[in-house]
């Protein structure tokens, strides 16, 4: 009788630790590549919570056909190097079966490339240099826009409301303020107005005044500038020391939108411009409710960033959800067919402009008005009316 039980409490511990070891290997795993330290850590921030938020979602709504989704978090530190060795440890040691994330777009063109050696789907929700998805690979797709359409909205804006005769162009020397650049400066050419003068900065820099001084110098009704949120900040206070008071300043997204932006720059904020991809209060579904949540739990405002990494959990899920198995393959596939609407908009790869598996958004305008960012641009989804022309002494004292 005593053997017979003690046969009995092996049998049982040896089930339970059998079962307990199915459940642990029996999530979905996905690798998610983010800045979370480093210069970039206030994007990686953002977004990590975001993902965390919809992750919780889509397991309380079964998970991946009844299987947890698990979320495999590797911090590129805003590093090259850095990236390309944590994409490799996600492949090969952790065994995901697809990439997500991908901030910064130095770091994502190398992160792709690892990916795409290895035939690993990864689905970029940030980075937007345009040659992500310009090579082409069968295996990279990006939620987010290009950074060549980032001046859409901006475009239509300068051309109604402000025609400026002449700009400035100041940007943050990578792939993406490059692409940035060149995008605005062909806005510049179809609106005809005239560049006087198109710099680049090194993304350590810190002290901005003898760049601001040549653009005080040339004058131009608007200066443009592409910039992260510690070199944006930077750059708007130094240009309030110097005087610098053109027309308007717009931001070409990026560090311009994050509240971040706003409380390191003080009243230097105020006024400014800036692209964006979003805004809480367009008619997407689940829009609003994302951002409320975000803030109640968070404390502070959400904004592009972060709707796109809170869309691209969903995005992530769908596929894996249609997916006919977990294989590179399979997941790809998927990935291709999407078809869905999320928080930052329908999402749907296609190919044009000879980028492949791009997803299409369009791009509004938002303006910091009393250290609120606002929609201000279309008129028809503006959360409040644009301030033009502006009293720069009045927003200075």
């Amino acid at each position: 009788m005593n053997r017979c039980i003690c046969f009995l409490a092996c049998f049982t511990l040896l089930f339970c630790l059998s079962a307990s070891h199915v459940s642990a290997q029996d999530s979905v795993k996905v690798g998610i590549i983010l800045s979370l330290t480093g210069t970039q850590a206030a994007f990686g921030e953002i977004e990590k919570n975001s993902f965390e938020m919809a992750l919780q979602k889509v397991n309380a709504a079964g998970g991946i056909n009844g299987k947890p989704l698990e979320f495999v978090y590797a911090d590129d530190t805003g590093n090259s190097a850095v990236a390309r060795s944590v994409t490799e440890k996600l492949i090969n040691d952790d065994k995901v079966v697809m990439l997500g994330g991908g901030y910064g777009s130095d770091e994502t063109l190398h992160t792709t490339e690892v990916a795409q050696q290895n035939r690993m789907p990864f689905l970029v929700n940030t980075a937007a240099a345009d040659k992500i998805t310009e090579r082409r690979w069968e295996y990279i797709f990006r939620l987010n826009p290009p950074a060549s359409d980032y001046a859409e909205g901006v475009e239509s804006f300068l051309f109604e409301v402000v025609q400026p005769k002449t700009a400035a162009i100041i940007f943050v020397a990578n792939p993406f303020g490059a692409a940035s650049a060149k995008s605005f400066d062909v806005t510049c050419q179809r609106l005809d107005i005239q560049v006087v003068l198109a710099e680049s900065y090194a993304k350590s820099e810190a002290d901005f005044k003898p760049l601001l001084a040549k653009a005080k110098k040339a004058n131009p009704d608007l200066i443009y500038i592409v910039s992260y949120v510690e070199d944006g900040a930077l750059l708007m206070k130094q240009a309030m020391e110097l005087g610098l008071a053109p027309k308007l300043f717009i931001g070409g997204g990026a560090g311009f939108t994050l509240s971040e932006f706003q409380k390191n720059t003080g009243k230097a904020s105020n006024m400014v411009f800036s692209a964006t991809l979003w805004y809480q209060t367009l008619p997407y579904p689940g829009a609003r409710e994302y951002f409320d949540e975000y803030l109640k739990r968070f404390g502070k405002e959400t904004e592009y960033h972060g709707a796109e990494a809170y869309a691209a959990v969903y995005v992530i899920a769908d596929a894996l959800k249609r997916a006919k198995s977990f294989s590179a393959e399979d997941v790809r596939r998927a990935l291709a067919e999407t078809n869905i609407n999320t928080v930052f908009g329908p999402v749907k790869f296609e190919s044009f402009w000879g980028m492949l598996n791009q997803n299409r958004v369009p791009t509004y305008v938002v303006q910091w008005i009393d250290e609120k960012l606002e929609l201000v641009w279309p008129k028809e989804v503006a959360s409040k009316d644009f301030i033009y022309p502006i009293d720069w002494e009045k927003v200075r004292k």
